[in-house]
């Protein structure tokens, strides 16, 4: 038979353990809200409309596949393609804007500015879609 104090000891060890246990949960919750409230707010893209590949890839990739089309338009002169810098702006403009890049809150702005990366592309191009890509989303929305 287990003594009364062995007893109160266990009681006491368990409501321990699970007083660290709710602290542990709480914490990872704290840091899941702050992560959260870090992260940028932007606009969802166009309903309908599918990206050319998954976030987590395009987050880490888009400049790349932005640079390599760069290329291929300025030296082959081949334009229209997936990774073209107006068919993410035909689906990423905000519908408050009309832009990527000309509020905080805008796709291209929000995200470099958590990144802390300055955006230059917009020195030269524009942050709007041009008519004939809007139309063409919103044949894809269809």
């Amino acid at each position: 038979m287990i003594s009364r104090r062995v007893r109160i000891a266990l009681v006491g060890a368990l409501l321990l353990a699970a007083g660290v246990g709710a602290a542990v949960v709480a914490a990872e919750v704290d840091r899941a809200k702050h992560r959260a409230a870090l992260t940028p707010a932007v606009e969802p893209a166009r309903r309908g409309a599918q990206c050319i590949a998954d976030t987590e890839f395009m987050r880490r990739h888009h400049m790349e596949l932005l640079s390599h089309q760069r290329d291929k338009t300025v030296h082959q002169g081949v334009r229209g393609a997936d990774a073209s810098l107006q068919g993410c702006i035909s689906c990423h403009a905000s519908t408050r804007t009309g832009s990527v890049a000309k509020a905080p809150a805008d796709f291209c702005v929000a995200c470099h500015a958590y990144a802390a990366v300055q955006i230059d592309c917009f020195d030269c191009h524009a942050s709007t879609p041009t008519p004939t890509a809007v139309a063409a989303g919103a044949e894809g929305t269809r």
